[in-house]
Order: C-alpha cells, then sequence, then structure tokens
C-alpha cells in the first residue's frame, strides 16, 4: 500500500482536530453526558470512520478496504471490552458524573499515544517473518487467559502503579475538580483524580498489548493499523455513555473477545507456516472478518437472551490471570 507522507500527514492532522473539537467543545465543562448527546457523538465519529473506510477502498480498493474495516470491527469490539474496565476505575474511586467524560478522553489520548508507539515499533518488527509467530503466541495466550477468567473482574486498587503510589504520595479523601494535586498547609497531596489517571494508563497500556498484535493479525499495514485504532478510540468516550446502561447486559461479550484473539492469534501463526509450507492454508482478510462479525453478533445475543432468563446476571469484563492466591494455590 502506497501511503504518502502527505495522506499520513492529512489523517493525523485530522484525528488532532476532532480531539481538540472535543476537548474545547464537548468536554472543556464538566457536565452529566445525557444518552441523546452520547447517541449523536456515537454516529459521528462511526460515521467519520465508516467514510474513512470507503475513501480507503475508492482511493486504493482490494485488500486494503477490507482490511481497515476488519481492523475498526477488532478494535471497536476490544474498545468495548475496555469500557468494561473503565466503568470499573470509575466506580471503584467514586469518580462523580460530571468528570467522567474528561476521565474518558484523557484515557483515549493516552490510549492513542500508546498504540502509535507500539504500531511503530510493530511496524519496525514485522519485517521478521517470525514476529508473526511471536505476536500469535501474545493473543493466544491473552484469549486463553481471558477465556478462563471471562466472568471475572480487575481490582484496580490492585494495580502496582496505582499501589505504589498509594505508599509514597498522599491522597486526599475528596475530589478537587480535576486537579491532580494540591498545596495543604504547604505539603503537596495527589487527589484521586490522579490514581485515577494512573488507572486509567495502566489499562491503556494492557490493551494496547493486546490490540495493536490484534489489528496486525488483520492487516499489516501500518497505516490501516493505526486508522483502525485511532477512529476506534475517538468514539470511546461518547460509546460509554452511550452503553452505560448496556454493559451489565453482555454477559458473554469477554468470552466472544477471547474467541476472537485466538482465532487471530492462529491465524497469525499460520501465515507464518503458509511462507515455509505451500500445504498450510492461508486465512484470508475476508473470512476473517466474517468469523469476528459472526462471534459478535453471537455473543451479543446469547448475552442478551442471558439476561432476559437471568436478570441478576451480570458481565465482566474479564481477567488475564487469576488472583495471587489462586496462582499460589495451583
Amino acid at each position: 500500500m502506497n501511503v504518502s507522507m502527505t495522506v499520513w500527514l492529512v489523517t493525523i492532522g485530522a484525528i488532532l482536530a476532532m480531539i481538540i473539537l472535543d476537548l474545547v467543545t464537548v468536554s472543556s465543562k464538566p457536565h452529566e453526558v445525557k444518552f441523546k448527546e452520547a447517541t449523536l457523538w456515537s454516529i459521528f465519529y462511526i460515521a467519520v470512520a465508516v467514510g474513512f473506510g470507503l475513501w480507503v477502498q475508492t482511493q486504493y480498493g482490494d485488500p486494503w478496504g477490507t482490511e481497515y474495516f476488519a481492523g475498526y470491527l477488532v478494535e471497536k469490539s476490544l474498545s468495548v471490552d475496555n469500557l468494561f474496565v473503565f466503568a470499573i476505575i470509575l466506580a471503584q474511586f467514586a469518580v462523580p458524573s460530571i468528570y467522567q467524560q474528561r476521565v474518558l478522553l484523557i484515557g483515549v489520548i493516552v490510549a492513542l499515544v500508546l498504540r502509535a508507539i507500539f504500531i511503530a515499533i510493530g511496524a519496525a518488527v514485522i519485517a521478521f517473518a517470525f514476529t508473526f509467530v511471536i505476536f500469535g503466541a501474545i493473543l493466544i495466550w491473552t484469549g486463553i487467559g481471558l477465556m478462563r477468567h471471562w466472568n471475572e473482574d480487575p481490582d484496580p486498587n490492585e494495580n502496582f502503579l496505582v499501589k505504589r503510589v498509594r505508599r509514597v504520595t498522599p491522597i486526599t479523601n475528596e475530589y478537587h475538580g480535576t486537579k491532580l494535586f494540591l498545596r495543604i498547609d504547604g505539603k503537596r497531596w495527589a487527589t484521586p483524580m490522579f490514581l485515577v489517571m494512573i488507572a486509567i494508563g495502566a489499562t491503556d497500556l494492557v490493551f494496547a498489548l493486546d490490540s495493536i498484535p490484534a489489528t496486525f493479525g488483520v492487516t499489516q499495514e501500518p497505516f490501516l493499523v493505526f486508522a483502525a485504532n485511532a477512529f476506534a478510540l475517538l468514539g470511546l468516550r461518547a460509546l460509554y455513555f452511550l452503553l452505560k446502561g448496556l454493559l451489565d447486559k453482555l454477559v458473554y461479550l469477554s468470552l466472544g473477545l477471547a474467541f476472537i484473539l485466538i482465532f487471530i492469534g492462529a491465524k497469525l501463526i499460520m501465515l507464518y507456516l503458509h511462507e515455509i509450507f505451500d500445504s498450510v492454508p492461508k486465512i484470508e482478510t475476508s473470512f476473517s472478518l466474517i468469523v469476528i462479525s459472526v462471534i459478535l453478533v453471537i455473543s451479543t445475543i446469547a448475552s442478551l437472551i442471558k439476561s432476559k432468563r437471568d436478570p441478576s446476571a451480570k458481565a465482566h469484563a474479564g481477567k488475564i490471570r487469576g488472583d495471587k492466591k489462586e496462582r499460589e494455590a495451583k
């Protein structure tokens, strides 16, 4: 895919413009986001992402258009799981509703920066064929771990960075707007908002480690990997408030995502083996798009059926590893 520097700069500029627009308009004044506002912004971001995909299809043709949409679908589905963890963080740290969208927007910005770094690294190492095996193994390991702990939730307070900050920095009991630090009697204190940002950043790091190999699993074109990640993340804040009441009903989503990660991991390993042995089939992107879509549809329908039959059933973000006590018991 021959992408000029001009196209790169225009794409990055458009993404930055949307972030700045969000910062100076919607998120500039703290307020509680209503369903109508979240719906309109979600439609806007999805329309932009789809419009970009249609432009790629028109400008570059197949397979690039198909690969972009496959990458976008993977990132969008993983971002919903990301929302579960964000919801847990916002709840456990009791973030006031009027500040939640600012927290989410900062989380999106941090996620974009981390993903850009990992995409650059991934693009550099993807030239080595064996990288496909490493990426594939990471995704399969992650998928199996998520499959085993799909009905559990991570505890943000157990995060290493959060625990470390609590030990070395005094923390106020109350929020002070969106301030991260303040001085009380000449002493510097961190606010609970600082802990929230640490937890959000750590979550972004973990998801970046999983999502970038997953997107490289459906397209090896760095421009498409970056665009799919960016456009999926831009609508994350609005999507959170849109799905806020629905998140608890997506009981089997984490399990579905586990199958998707394992499938993409297997595809990456088979891609490496295909280069060595012609007898090993190559899984086409169009087939991957169908498989991912089917898994998402089945997990969503099954979740809604389960929620209707058992109103007490609750969705969980899932974890890759069990608790420390569980691991020690084994």
